[in-house]
């Protein structure tokens, strides 16, 4: 079987099963959001924690249960890198210096998992299981309660009520994010991922000394990174290496739990707004851009100029045997569209045009299908100024869902749109231009230029992903990303419960003759256009000076 013709056929396969459990995902995560009903367990956390789960918020004080929960996250992680020297199951590490515990904290609260360090050389089983895995489950958790805030927004009229975050955290923790994980950790342990507590073991002899291992609890870990497009790997080599992704098959595995929960959100959406066609247009918006950016990246990859590429099948430098060039590209286009940042592959190492794929589809803002929970409320957020835009060119007041886009939202919606393109280019700016950061860069020219472009891309839109070419163990990347991936992640929550909150007290405006039918694929077309032209542009001169150089060159 050729190289390009297996490529299509896990592309299938994927597609196929997303399609298996789109509907009954997507229903089961509309029940949970909509319930009433508590469960024991849920009962005795929201007492632990002094919460009423039935009082009603507005977007103020669902936006204080964030910033309180993320805040307290931060804090209990970063003490427990610090501590780590004195903690059972250390390993014998020492404690995290404090630039990189910082770095490392905010990045897994924020759901970014940018990691500037050896995974296993650093982290012990405690702070990998206590801290790592479970701000994996949390802060997913908060992404899928800002967007189903956001949901309630459209769904509501003259409340402004926005729903409970407390008990959005933890039945999205609780009833959704631990049973798929529980599932999906079983399926990689069959796989080959490795699960214990094992120590360091020493593993043959070479002229440089002993190679050393140590286990850890892997593979639950690992799906829960994926599940919750966290993205963080117990190990340096992230899902290019065969204790988290052993073999082809949990490769694909893995693909299919970073898309699941993203893709089955708008199913919960069209459900909670009362149209399941909305949905499905929100849906084949995210689709079509995921089927697109697939292609470029398989294509750019798969491009043959020379007889070594030619004799490899494709551009394979960077790349394992394992996965060859059409399980590495569908990775690598599925982490990037989403905030996941798993990789099974180098990306320093993709050509030029390829690289860039990857680095646009993070400046889109990673909507197709996005993060878990962040990936839906983005698409909104496009779908908000699509509306607009439309509404321009007819010369009517804008709608979507029956709530009118007046100014005040349409502020709202802009600050989401410019707050991440200015921390990329605004710190990719000064890391140039300062004499100190550009030392860490690996390579020079275009590449070298991609390589800081791409960290800071990737820590703003709390992807994770790194091209692996910089240096960015030093205070100020540590430093510089911590802040973006902050500011990343919180400013644009403020946006979208601010919106939330003022769609939620309006009055529903009924359809007539001029309504925008939002449930129709034209409008799906619409929305992806905007996308591209509104987000993608932003970024096009940097693009130009990184990417697009090396590609052409």
């Amino acid at each position: 079987m050729g190289s390009v013709l297996a490529g299509v056929l896990q592309l299938l396969a994927l597609i196929g099963a997303l399609a298996l459990v789109h509907a009954p995902a997507g229903g089961y995560m509309a029940t949970v959001y909509s319930s009433r009903r508590h469960l024991r367990v849920e009962r005795w956390i929201y007492r632990a924690v002094g919460a009423d789960p039935d009082t009603e918020m507005r977007w103020p004080a669902y936006l204080r249960g964030v910033l309180a929960f993320s805040v307290a996250g931060v804090l209990f992680l970063y003490l427990l890198q610090r501590l780590q020297g004195v903690l059972p199951g250390s390993l014998g590490f020492s404690p995290v210096n404090p630039a990189q515990s910082f770095n490392t904290a905010v990045s897994f609260v924020t759901n970014t998992n940018w990691q500037s360090y050896y995974g296993e050389q650093t982290m012990g089983h405690v702070v990998q299981t206590a801290g790592l895995a479970v701000q994996n489950f949390v802060s997913a958790a908060v992404g899928m309660a800002v967007a189903v805030a956001l949901v309630r927004g459209f769904a509501r009229s003259r409340s402004g009520e926005l729903g409970n975050f407390w008990a959005d955290l933890v039945r999205g923790t609780l009833r959704v994010l631990v049973p798929a994980a529980v599932l999906g950790a079983l399926v990689l342990v069959a796989c080959g991922a490795i699960q214990n507590f094992s120590g360091i073991h020493e593993v043959g002899q070479f002229p440089g000394g002993a190679q050393q291992w140590n286990g850890g609890a892997v593979a639950s870990q690992e799906a829960i990174k994926e599940l919750g497009t966290n993205g963080g790997g117990y190990f340096n080599a992230n899902s290019a290496h065969p204790f988290e992704n052993p073999t082809p098959f949990s490769n694909l595995f893995e693909i299919f739990l970073i898309l699941v929960i993203p893709f089955s959100l708008t199913r919960t959406f069209g459900l909670m707004v009362g149209s399941v066609r909305q949905g499905y247009a929100i849906l084949a918006a995210m689709a079509a851009i995921w089927l697109g950016f697939t292609a470029l990246m398989t294509a750019a990859e798969f491009s043959h100029h020379g007889p070594a590429l030619q004799a490899a099948g494709g551009a394979m430098e960077g790349k394992e045997v394992r996965f060859g060039v059409g399980g590495s590209a569908l990775f690598a286009v599925s982490t990037t569209l989403t905030s996941t940042g798993a990789v099974n592959s180098f990306h320093s190492s993709y050509t030029g045009l390829g690289g860039g794929v990857a680095m646009l589809g993070m400046m889109l803002g990673e909507i197709a299908p996005g993060g878990t929970g962040s990936g839906l409320y983005g698409m909104l957020i496009m779908a908000v100024i699509a509306v607009f835009l439309a509404g321009l060119m007819v010369g009517r007041t804008p709608e979507y869902l029956g709530k009118k886009i007046g100014a005040r939202e349409m502020k709202l919606a802009a600050c989401y749109i410019l707050v991440t393109p200015a921390l990329v280019l605004v710190l990719t700016a000064a890391s140039l231009a300062l004499p100190t950061p550009p030392h860490s860069m690996l390579n020079p020219g275009a590449h070298g230029f991609s390589e800081v472009l791409y960290a800071f891309t990737s820590a703003a839109n709390n992807n994770g992903s790194a091209f692996a070419g910089l240096n960015a163990n030093t205070d100020w990347f540590n430093t510089t990303t911590g802040l973006a991936m902050l500011l990343g992640r919180f400013l644009p929550m403020v946006f979208v419960l601010a919106l939330a909150g003022s769609l939620a007290a309006q009055r529903p405006v009924p359809e007539s003759a001029g309504t925008l039918r939002t449930g129709k694929p034209l409008f799906a077309g619409l929305l992806v256009g905007a996308t591209l032209i509104v987000t993608g542009l932003t970024y096009f001169p940097a693009l130009a000076l990184g990417p697009l150089a090396e590609g052409l060159s």
